[in-house]
């Protein structure tokens, strides 16, 4: 299945000739079926908080490359929603074009939750046939998958249609009254901040001897670029997503440095284990960047912002002229980011996430590329570049690991590393 240019234009052409009364949901409709793409953990949780978001919500299909990710979804989604799991065995779908099938299978909404790679492709697919979207974050891996997710998030302007992404502190009440707060100017003016996520290492899936490479990288998609964006664009991106929503905008520049240090066996694939970075802003404030996966090391998450009047961590507390904690009761931010999906559906007004989180995410290539190239970059520059990282053509088979980044030697406009001539493992 092809991933790469042609999302743009195809978007662009749909968008002009079909009609928008066609795809909107009725607002009237009591029941809302749901249709999962991608069962593994993170989707199968998505479901169960979408579920669990609002009434009238049914999982109606299921889809997974992975028949076995396909069945232990399946087994959960019975257990936690029984009510709710309405999939029957002719609904859930297994293959590289489970996709298309959930789409097609009469559902009015779709969860996107495989690896970030699919993302841009699985969008368009989804709001070509008119469905909303909840979507997982990040929402691509390259420049090129930025902006047909923008092509994809226009045209869901124009039909009407919701996407919102899992960025789930954007649907925290503390982080929203916080922020709010620091909008109204409860900390003067941001002259700058900064945002980590520092922790341990992650899972690993060992290698199967009837495990092609294919499947081997798509079982352990953490660890390769063209299928997560690396951990400071798969997993960072919550907090730089955070930077960007407290200034109002995205990074015009970045400067960054980063590593593989620790996780240096072939199973860890070719990603770096350590980033650090400074994102500059068009009215010159300075964010400071970093994240870190290195078992044995201090976890350390947060965000926090120097203004002209106080200090923030943008979700509990404000120090300044005026002293502010958040007091109230939280909900579950997982769970209100559906509610709110789903409630702006049924209002008549879906929420529209789109650019926003391609923005986002975009930043955070920005950083990756910045430490990989170890040049300092600018948003123009991703935002034109043709970095490409994704196989044009999916089929199980070989496919080899591309080389660990070189900063000074890596480029930004690199050459598809998947018609490299090496040996795969």
């Amino acid at each position: 299945m092809s991933l790469r240019d042609d999302l743009v234009k195809g978007s662009a052409v749909t968008a002009g000739l079909m009609g928008m009364a066609d795809f909107a949901y009725a607002a009237a409709a009591d029941t809302i079926k749901v249709g999962l793409i991608g069962c593994g953990g993170r989707g199968t949780g998505a479901a169960v908080n979408c579920a669990n978001a609002a009434p009238g919500i049914e999982i109606v299909a299921l889809g997974d490359v992975f028949e076995d990710h396909l069945n232990d979804c399946k087994g959960k989604l019975k257990k936690e929603i029984p009510a709710a799991m309405k999939a029957t065995d002719d609904r859930c779908f297994s293959g590289w074009d489970a996709y298309q099938k959930v789409i097609a299978s009469g559902v009015d909404m779709v969860i996107l939750a495989t690896p970030p790679a699919f993302r841009p492709e699985h969008l368009k697919a989804a709001i070509d046939a008119g469905k909303h979207v909840f979507m997982e974050k990040p929402v691509a891996v390259d420049p090129v998958g930025i902006r047909a997710v923008i092509a994809a998030a226009d045209m869901a302007q124009q039909k009407k249609l919701g996407i919102v992404a899992g960025t789930q502190r954007r649907h925290s009440k503390k982080y929203n009254e916080a922020i709010q707060r620091i909008h109204d100017g409860a900390i003067g003016k941001v002259l700058g901040g900064q945002v980590y996520w520092n922790q341990g290492s992650l899972w690993n899936n060992a290698r199967k001897e009837s495990w092609t490479d294919m499947e081997w990288q798509l079982r352990n998609w953490l660890y390769f670029t063209w299928l997560s964006g690396d951990h400071v664009v798969e997993q960072h991106v919550h907090n730089i997503d955070v930077a960007n929503w407290v200034l109002k905008a995205h990074p015009v520049k970045a400067i960054s440095m980063g590593g593989r240090q620790s996780r240096v066996q072939p199973e860890y694939g070719h990603i770096y284990d350590h980033f650090g970075a400074v994102l500059e802003y068009a009215d010159g404030t300075r964010i400071q960047s970093m994240c870190r996966q290195i078992e044995g090391t201090t976890a350390h998450v947060y965000e926090w912002f120097q203004g002209e009047k106080g200090v923030s961590d943008a979700n509990s507390l404000i120090k300044g002229a005026t002293d502010w904690k958040f007091e109230g009761n939280e909900t579950n931010p997982y769970q209100q980011e559906h509610t709110d999906l789903i409630n702006s559906i049924r209002a008549g007004a879906p929420l529209n996430e789109g650019r926003q989180i391609a923005e986002s995410t975009l930043s955070a290539i920005m950083v990756r590329e910045a430490a990989y190239t170890g040049q300092e970059l600018t948003w123009d520059q991703m935002m034109n570049s043709n970095l490409s990282l994704v196989p044009p053509t999916m089929t199980f088979g070989p496919l080899p690991v591309d080389q660990v980044p070189v900063p000074g030697v890596t480029k930004l406009d690199r050459g598809p590393w998947y018609e490299m001539k090496t040996t795969s493992r």
